[in-house]
């Protein structure tokens, strides 16, 4: 039996283990952290494991009906919460970054899952916290908004579920590969990494259903063009200034795209990928094209000094 094996069959039974006879409830986001935690928790739980995915208006076109499509197919039932304007209440007027977070997971955490395990009975939330998120939000590098325990929140006390999180000592390459051993597609394992919190974290400034209208359409674009690209992930941002542009023989204040390509094995670190021109040329026609947005920028950051995601 292989390492990976070995830890399938040891999370499947701390899983049972420690949930006992009681009911638990986990969110499937469609990446692959939240998709091996499912599959994990299924194997160990069967039906007394409620999977929810949480439409909270910051996911990418097209990704509530992916998720629970692919699922269904996998033989898991995925109910589809709608719950798009608590969040973009919570985020309204907000600017800093922390803050942003901070609402996110508050409402995530304290108000969609707490009234979830009301109604469920579920003592338990599977989650897909990996080495890395715990990692970054511990040395204070950006705090990722599935850390709780770390942080001194206690779920137990605060919203009246205990957290299992089966993953908490691998990165990503290590789940793609226990992925694999558990039989999900390629479609999922290979997933590029979406954040938690999701566009949200694409936004400097304000998250407004405006511009989240805008960075959706920019990153259908971009993920079209970069299909056949091999990275680690790629990505539409946009900024909070404005930049003079013309638009139809008129001066206008349009908004500011910006385009990140990375590769990387694990998140701690990142290389700018070097995209041809004419590429580049094309997804700036595209992006440009989009009302209000005049300005189409390349990221060269590596991380260090940069993060992947903007916020």
């Amino acid at each position: 039996m292989s390492h990976w094996d070995e830890f399938i069959e040891q999370q499947i039974a701390s899983i049972r283990e420690a949930i006992g006879s009681e009911k638990a409830i986990n969110a499937l986001s469609g990446g692959v952290d939240s998709s091996v935690v499912t599959v994990l928790g299924h194997r160990a739980l069967g039906d007394r494991l409620k999977t929810v995915f949480v439409d909270n208006a910051l996911m990418r076109e097209g990704e509530p009906e992916f998720v629970v499509e692919a699922f269904t197919a996998l033989g898991i039932p995925v109910e589809r919460l709608d719950a798009r304007a608590e969040f973009l209440d919570a985020l309204a007027g907000l600017t800093d970054p922390e803050e942003k977070r901070q609402a996110v997971t508050s409402t995530f955490y304290r108000d969609v899952f707490g009234r979830l395990v009301r109604e469920t009975g579920a003592k338990f939330l599977l989650h897909g916290t990996i080495l890395t998120d715990i990692e970054e939000t511990v040395a204070g590098i950006k705090r990722q908004h599935n850390i709780l325990a770390q942080l001194g929140i206690d779920p137990q006390q605060q919203y009246g579920y205990r957290v299992l999180e089966p993953l908490e000592t691998l990165r990503k390459d290590g789940v793609r590969e226990v992925g694999r051993r558990l039989g999900l597609p390629d479609g999922i394992t290979d997933r590029m990494p979406f954040p938690g919190p999701g566009l949200a974290t694409r936004i400097v400034g304000e998250v407004t259903s405006e511009r989240l209208a805008t960075v959706r359409a920019a990153t259908a674009i971009v993920e079209e063009e970069l299909a056949d690209i091999e990275a680690f992930q790629y990505l539409a941002g946009l900024l909070e200034d404005k930049a003079t542009g013309i638009r139809d023989g008129q001066r206008e204040y349009g908004q500011i795209v910006v385009i990140r390509c990375v590769q990387s094995v694990d998140a701690r670190e990142a290389t700018v990928v070097e995209l041809p021109w004419p590429k580049l040329h094309r997804i700036c026609q595209r992006v440009t094209a989009l009302p209000g947005v005049n300005r189409c920028l390349y990221d060269l950051t590596p991380k260090p000094p940069g993060t992947i995601e903007y916020v």
